[in-house]
């Protein structure tokens, strides 16, 4: 378990964490611009040096101020990938990644060198200087040069940040080839959730240096309290589901959740796979029963759980299929369309989910339990 309890001013930005995180996994840390994302992160990598607390990764202390500890960041084991990839723009792609083995302490293997450059397709890259790479090439070098360190903890600041939307997409296959590959547990910082959703595990939401939620991402995500946090426009449920089969002459992938069907554009992925999606509020909207003669042809059973009146609006939570299996819907409509409804907890109702509303690049598939 990595241990963080610290304090560290910064002008008028006070950070004050409390936080145990899971040592197995990917752990994001999210939050708006400024919410004291990297300052966390740099704490923990000793770049940053805490005014109070102490930071214990299982029973190693790297930062006690009482005890007067504070290891260098060589010594802390921890692999760091920055937003910039900070290569050495004088050496080969290969030099930079050997450069990564010279920092690893003898006897320890994470991960072995051919192994890393297959792993992140890097072959053909090895010969090359920095300076001739794409933004993605650089950052898979750089996250092939962290692991080769053999690194306990791997953290990653804002990897994606400086790429265009293609560049992400090339990458993000990569990071969740690392996820699925080593058990090296990893902090991941973010301020885009369609990367937190496709690789993280547990979720910790920072609000102006502290911490407004932590656990599992499908329950921090499943708090409609936290919706300005996580985002009005895009908030939304965070559901789990196993695919059933696909109508390719339709283009189309069936998937089950809690025994109940939703339909999406068509996914690579073999039945039985388990895979994680979200899906946004503004695109459920309720009905007393199932409709016919519509287009939408997600119709999901389910019944309200908690609802909560925000002005003109009403935010629902609906406990979807099965209740013992623990998926929720979330559906933001008007005050006007609730109480015509007579919305209330308990009630059962119908979930219509447009099938185009699931974005595909947004599903995640689950590693094998």
């Amino acid at each position: 378990m990595l241990r963080i309890a610290i304090q560290r001013r910064q002008g008028d930005f006070t950070l004050s964490a409390d936080i145990a995180l899971p040592k197995a996994g990917v752990t994001a840390i999210f939050g708006r611009s400024g919410a004291g994302k990297s300052t966390l992160v740099q704490c923990l990598a000793g770049l940053l040096r805490p005014d109070q607390g102490r930071i214990a990764l299982g029973d190693t202390l790297l930062f006690d101020k009482d005890r007067r500890i504070d290891l260098p960041p060589e010594r802390r084991r921890l692999g760091y990938v920055f937003q910039d990839a900070r290569l050495f723009p004088h050496l080969s792609v290969e030099a930079n990644l050997r450069y990564g083995l010279r920092r690893a302490p003898k006897g320890e293997s994470v991960a072995d060198f051919s192994e890393v450059v297959g792993l992140l397709d890097l072959a053909t890259l090895l010969a090359r200087r920095p300076g001739s790479l794409s933004g993605g090439e650089r950052q898979r070098v750089a996250l092939g040069r962290a692991l080769l360190a053999q690194p306990r903890l791997l953290l990653l600041d804002e990897p994606l940040a400086s790429l265009d939307q293609a560049r992400k997409d090339e990458v993000l296959p990569f990071l969740e080839r690392l996820r699925d590959r080593y058990a090296l547990p990893m902090v991941y910082v973010s301020h885009a959730m369609p990367e937190v959703l496709r690789l993280a595990d547990s979720l910790v939401l920072l609000e102006q240096g502290r911490v407004a939620a932590a656990g599992r991402v499908e329950e921090v995500l499943g708090r409609i309290d936290l919706q300005p946090l996580t985002g009005r426009y895009e908030a939304g449920a965070v559901v789990t589901a196993t695919v059933v089969d696909e109508d390719r002459a339709f283009g189309l992938t069936r998937l089950d959740v809690a025994g109940e069907t939703l339909w999406i554009g068509r996914i690579e992925a073999p039945p039985g796979s388990r895979v994680r999606l979200r899906i946004r509020a503004r695109d459920v909207a309720l009905a007393e029963a199932r409709v016919a003669g519509v287009s939408i042809q997600n119709q999901l059973a389910g019944r309200v759980v908690e609802l909560r009146r925000d002005g003109h609006y009403v935010d629902l939570a609906i406990s979807v299929g099965a209740e013992s299996a623990g998926q929720r819907l979330w559906s933001r409509v008007t005050a006007r369309a609730a109480d015509q409804l007579a919305l209330t907890e308990g009630k059962a109702v119908v979930a219509l989910v447009r099938t185009v509303a699931v974005e595909r690049q947004g599903v995640a598939r689950q590693p094998e339990a």
